[in-house]
Order: C-alpha cells, then sequence, then structure tokens
C-alpha cells in the first residue's frame, strides 16, 4: 500500500503522516532521508526526532532506500524532496541522471511489501526560482512526484493543514 502526501513548506505533511502510521501500526518506522546540511537543518532534523515517541523506529539513509528490509512495515519516507536532493548534489546537477536514478530506487523500494507512506514537496507551486539549479531541481520535483503519484493508492495534498484527497 502506497499512501502519498504532497503540500507545501510547513502545511502539515509530516504530523499528517505520523498520525496516519499510528493508526496502521503501534510501532511505524521513520525512514529519514536528510543530509544534514547546516545548523539549521541540524535544529528541524532534531525538532523531528523530538516529535516522535518510543514507538517509532528511525531509520536513516540518503539515497538507497531499498536497501532497507522494509517487509511488513508501516514506514514514513521523509522526504523525497531532501532525497532527491541527495541524489542532484551527487550527479553534480545533471536532471537525467538524477531523474533515472531516484525513479530506479523508488522502483526498487515499491517490490517491498510494506505499508509505505512518502511525503513530498510541492515547489513548483510557489515562486519562479531565480537559478537554473533551482529551476531544474523543480523540474525534477515535478515529475518525481508524478511518478510517484501514478503508483499510490491513495493521494493526500495538505493545504494549511488540512488533508485534501486527491486519489
Amino acid at each position: 500500500m502506497l499512501t502519498y502526501i504532497s503540500g507545501g513548506q510547513r502545511s502539515g505533511k509530516s504530523r499528517y503522516a505520523q498520525e496516519l502510521a499510528l493508526t496502521l501500526s503501534p510501532n511505524p518506522v521513520y525512514l529519514a532521508t536528510s543530509r544534514a546540511w547546516d545548523d539549521d537543518h541540524r535544529q528541524r532534523i532534531a525538532r523531528h526526532v523530538a516529535d516522535r515517541d518510543a514507538r517509532w523506529t528511525t531509520l536513516e539513509e540518503e539515497k538507497y532506500v531499498s536497501r532497507l528490509d522494509l517487509v511488513g512495515r508501516t514506514v514514513v519516507l521523509d522526504c523525497v524532496t531532501l532525497w532527491l536532493t541527495n541524489f542532484f548534489t551527487d550527479a553534480k546537477y545533471d536532471v537525467e541522471t538524477t531523474l533515472h536514478e531516484a525513479k530506479t530506487e523508488f522502483d526498487k523500494i515499491m517490490q517491498q511489501d510494506c505499508n509505505l507512506i512518502i511525503i513530498s514537496n510541492e515547489i513548483g507551486m510557489g515562486l519562479h526560482a531565480p537559478t537554473e539549479a533551482g529551476r531544474k531541481f523543480a523540474d525534477l520535483q515535478g515529475w518525481l512526484n508524478q511518478h510517484i503519484a501514478q503508483r499510490a493508492d491513495r493521494a493526500i495534498f495538505m493545504v494549511s493543514g488540512l488533508p485534501l484527497v486527491v486519489k
């Protein structure tokens, strides 16, 4: 089962995903994909960790999430944007390579029999990125979001903390 949750920054995606996971499992997995890029980001990571209690198992994997054994588990993958950033920077901002690698890895994790809740940002709905790399990334995010949403059993769009069921 794949549930895809998207929305803008601070729209309530993580909170909603975690609440959903706890309705599906007494001991869900939080799969963190972020690199700690700077002090501000480390603080965000610490806040996310503090938001979860002892019922949660936290796993960290920056790129190759399919290497983890998630069979039979309920997993919140947080988030596609940070996960895609890791591929993009490692591929030296090559769009084609990044999209291929991210789609391939997503398709691999979909082969595992688990309840997967994937969180992603809708960054293309905001301002036009002022840099070439930013514009490339917004396109990448949109294409990967479409790829994931097409495979999703359910899709939720978060607006101001409220879930809008899309699929």
